[in-house]
């Protein structure tokens, strides 16, 4: 049995999970990163995607909409634009997520803001295909 670690993801409107988990799948902006116990600390940005967290109890998935993890070697608190159990998810929300995302590009003003708003529908679309 793995070694178990606290974990909490946390949105702007609530706290989702605070429990020892053995381990959670997180979506880093630079790759999915898996959390253990006695992690090295590192602080990564997170994209939209999904957050999978492995207790002694079996599996849990999140989508989250970008933030920030903070990873201990005795926890990891996963802070969240925003985050929705996957078994509670409205996919016409997602839908209009990426209806957003596309007006964003197209009503961009300059290529810097053009760039980050075509790198945010492109994770979108991904999340929106893997579900």
């Amino acid at each position: 049995m793995a070694q178990s670690f606290k974990f909490e993801l946390v949105s702007p409107e609530r706290l989702l999970v605070s429990e020892e988990i053995e381990s959670v799948v997180i979506p880093a902006t630079e790759g999915e990163m898996t959390v253990m116990a006695n992690h090295s600390p590192v602080m990564t940005t997170i994209k939209p995607g999904v957050v999978t967290i492995t207790s002694a109890g079996g599996q849990e998935r999140y989508v989250v909409f970008g933030g920030f993890a903070d990873i201990l070697p005795s926890g990891c608190t996963l802070l969240a634009e925003s985050a929705v159990a996957v078994k509670d998810l409205d996919r016409e929300d997602i839908a209009q997520r990426v209806q957003n995302a596309r007006e964003d590009v197209a009503d961009a003003s300059d290529d810097a803001t053009r760039s980050r708003a075509e790198e945010y529908l492109a994770q979108l679309t991904t999340l929106q295909g893997a579900l």
